[in-house]
């Protein structure tokens, strides 16, 4: 602290030495200036009225000129204060900012703790608006609702049925969460798109059997070994979402969107993903065993280890899947697209299987099965129908 007071009292000494420099100068040039620009036509004595002219018209400019600078210095310095002025109450205006969104904040918590839903709604809404004002607060009103989210999910009554038809999976009802679930999940899914790169909601281990959870989104939500076993996540955004694990069991995904989704040992078996959008997802060590993949698209796909077993591949798209060591016995490839997957190594495979697929001559088979007639036949056949 002393040694910056000194340096700052060494500054200003230095100030004042260059401004009385710069005075003493001045006088000096206004004193004697006639004469050091043009000595060679001015008297130093006797002067007649052709050298005062002269010397009267150099010492005005001067005065003007110095008249100017003192002028631009002046509005230098008015500029500069009225700059910190202004950067003053901007912070003091972020500052009464900052406290009514504290205000609010605390406010908005006490209402979310309520006993009463309709607190608890207005809550919710109360920390949505923060979460749309504030950037800074984004992230911190995300994991709020999220841990509330946790904190209060429902485990599966009897309740009232929600909506059924024959497109869904499982045979329960889905349930249709409480209202106050419903609206923090709902929330969370319309949070704006911000440049975030650490944020990714945490709702592990959520247990969210039979729940309707229809076109909510989900992108990079982390519900890593959550229970998701007969829920309804039709047309549901997942993209980049942290599925690791997760029980979805006889669930739902028709349409859903599921873009580098990680799914690596999670349980699909019987799952609905008629049309769902897998590209580059991570299937490592998931159970899909008689789930029903129609018209799937699995393009980039890693499915390693997967157990396929008895899963409905009607239509799907396996463009660059990887199926190395996948179960695939016993499953319907029937018009699925195997062009491009790499299939040399793979000892699951029977040629009444890969008959029924989409193939051409290049598709990369085990090469008992690439001489069999019949794969041979469906090859000609795809690429005289131009399916390849």
């Amino acid at each position: 602290m002393a040694m910056m007071y000194g340096m700052k009292l060494v500054k200003r000494c230095l100030l004042l030495a260059f401004l009385a420099a710069v005075a003493v100068g001045y006088v000096q040039l206004l004193w004697y200036g006639p004469w050091w620009i043009d000595g060679a036509h001015l008297r130093t004595r006797d002067l007649q009225a052709a050298d005062g002219v002269v010397i009267t018209g150099f010492r005005t400019a001067l005065v003007a000129l110095g008249a100017g600078l003192i002028a631009a210095a002046g509005l230098l310095y008015t500029h500069r204060t009225l700059q910190h002025t202004r950067e003053k109450d901007r912070e003091q205006a972020e500052i009464a900012r900052e406290g009514q969104v504290t205000d609010r904040y605390v406010e908005a918590i006490k209402l979310l703790g309520s006993a009463n839903l309709t607190e608890r709604l207005g809550g919710i809404y109360a920390l949505q608006r923060i979460m749309h004002d504030s950037r800074k607060d984004h992230p911190t009103v995300v994991n709020v609702l999220a841990a509330y989210v946790r904190t209060h999910d429902a485990a599966p009554g009897d309740g009232t049925a929600g909506h059924q038809d024959a497109d869904q999976a499982g045979h329960g009802h889905a349930r249709p969460l409480p209202e106050d679930l419903r609206t923090a999940l709902a929330v969370i899914s319309g949070r704006p798109a911000r440049e975030l790169p650490d944020e990714r909601v945490d709702l592990r281990g959520i247990d969210f059997r039979r729940a309707d959870l229809r076109g909510m989104n989900f992108e990079r939500v982390d519900l890593g070994g959550a229970d998701l076993r007969e829920a309804d996540l039709r047309g549901a955004s997942l993209r980049d979402a942290d599925l690791s694990g997760a029980g979805l069991r006889e669930a739902n995904l028709r349409g859903a969107g599921l873009v580098r989704a990680r799914l690596a040992k999670a349980d699909l078996q019987e799952a609905n993903l008629r049309d769902a959008l897998l590209w580059f997802a991570d299937l490592r060590d998931t159970n899909l065993q008689a789930a029903d993949l129609t018209e799937a698209d699995f393009e980039g796909a890693d499915l390693t280890r997967a157990n396929l077993r008895g899963a409905n591949f009607l239509y799907a798209d396996l463009s660059e899947a990887e199926l190395e060591a996948a179960d695939l016995r016993g499953i319907d490839l029937e018009n699925t697209d195997l062009k491009t997957v790499p299939l040399s190594d793979h000892g699951y495979l029977a040629a009444d299987q890969l008959a029924r697929a989409r193939l051409r001559r290049s598709t990369r088979l085990p090469p008992e099965l690439a001489r069999d007639a019949g794969v041979l036949a469906r090859v000609a056949a795809c690429e005289a129908a131009g399916r390849v």
